[in-house]
């Protein structure tokens, strides 16, 4: 669920953002964009990223380019029935400005600011066994507060519909009702719990 595409490695040139703040529905559109160029995140619709400004903006971050537009996001939510979790949705950073530590910096933005306003001790988030980007900024966001991280398989890949699922003549693996390749199914989402937080 989460993407930091070569935004794992910290560059010595300085930074292009000059803020990180809450999202504001404006953003919408420039995070469902960020998120659609990742290719790597599922892609949500565009009307459930304007609801994720409105309503979970208190546990998301953007980071801002001096021009003040969207350039990276993370997306959290405090686990209803566990509300010292956060659970990190998303996170992705533009193209343009992978490879300065920008997710990781999102990160450690949103975990002090949720731990500190509303208590959170732990980060939860899911991902799949081929992110490796994702599992490297995780891993290292761990290790950086120097935390425990444990991992499990949360939704077994079998869960989740299949591609080509509702259309007309998409049974078995023959191939997608258009004709194309059979739909891949989705691989597992492996949960990643990191905690206690001391932030």
């Amino acid at each position: 669920m989460t993407a930091a595409q070569e935004d794992l490695v910290r560059a010595d040139r300085p930074s292009e953002f000059t803020t990180i703040e809450a999202p504001r529905v404006e953003d919408g559109a420039a995070i469902w964009r960020i998120a659609r160029d990742s290719e790597v995140l599922d892609l949500n619709s565009s009307y459930s990223y304007l609801l994720w400004c409105r309503d979970f903006a208190a546990t998301s971050l953007v980071a801002r380019d001096p021009d003040g537009e969207p350039v990276a996001f993370v997306t959290g939510y405090i686990r209803p029935d566990r509300p010292r979790a956060l659970v990190v949705w998303q996170i992705a950073v533009d193209r343009a400005h992978r490879g300065r530590g920008l997710a990781g910096t999102l990160l450690d933005a949103l975990t002090a600011r949720v731990a500190g306003e509303r208590g959170v001790r732990e980060v939860e988030t899911t991902v799949t066994p081929d992110n490796t980007a994702s599992d490297r900024l995780f891993v290292a966001y761990a290790e950086r507060h120097g935390l425990p991280l444990e991992r499990e398989v949360l939704f077994d890949g079998a869960l989740f519909p299949k591609e080509s699922e509702g259309s007309e003549g998409s049974e078995g693996s023959e191939g997608s009702a258009d004709g194309g390749p059979p739909a891949v199914p989705h691989q597992p989402e492996v949960l990643y719990r990191i905690g206690p937080l001391s932030i």
